[in-house]
């Protein structure tokens, strides 16, 4: 019979003096760096980016009872105008890590130690925004130029006319200004 070792990584906590006596708590702050890049979309956390940790470790009956929180700071950029953007990102988590035995569960305790990294990065993976923004109105890219609208935003941004529609363009419907319409010079000689 073989036993495999659990290799110990920077996420994982001792929790011996823990194991198998109800009732009994630690808390823990530790910072991590992240050991990959976490996130697919246009933000993500990027490799050896420190994650705060602060945890609160409590054995019960069934296992370890973690809970705490997890800070961290996203990059990439925004989703309407490609400008590079920076923010914090923190979640909450709580998860029983179980025993050992006969019942499955998500999370187990291993070596007598837990291992919070598949936990942490799912709910910082989970609360990245899926349409990240730079400013909650930002206008975005120019759908003609391509620059963004937020540099531009002094210009006055006209849009192209469809020379089909050109000869309505001093149209208006206004009969007491003095505007010339197209053709009204002509219906007045014949």
């Amino acid at each position: 019979m073989t036993v495999s070792k659990h290799r110990i990584g920077p996420f994982d906590l001792p929790v011996r003096d823990l194991v198998r006596k109800p009732g009994e708590m630690r808390e823990v702050d530790l910072e991590v760096p992240a050991p990959e890049r976490w996130g697919e979309g246009l933000v993500a956390i990027d490799e050896a980016t420190p994650i705060e940790i602060a945890a609160r470790l409590e054995s019960v009956h069934e296992g370890i009872l973690v809970s705490g929180d997890a800070d961290a700071t996203y990059t990439g950029e925004c989703g309407r105008c490609l400008t590079a953007i920076s923010a914090p990102v923190q979640v909450e988590f709580q998860e029983l890590f179980a025993y050992p035995g006969d019942e499955t569960s998500d999370f187990e305790l291993q070596d007598d130690h837990v291992d919070l990294e598949t936990l942490i990065r799912d709910a910082i993976v989970l609360s990245l925004p899926f349409q990240p923004v730079c400013q909650p109105d930002c206008p975005g890219l120019d759908p003609v130029t391509g620059e963004r609208m937020t540099e531009s935003a002094g210009e006055e941004q006209r849009e192209p006319l469809d020379p089909r529609w050109a000869a309505l363009q001093d149209y208006t419907t206004d009969p007491d200004t003095d505007t010339t319409r197209a053709g009204a010079e002509n219906t007045e000689e014949s």
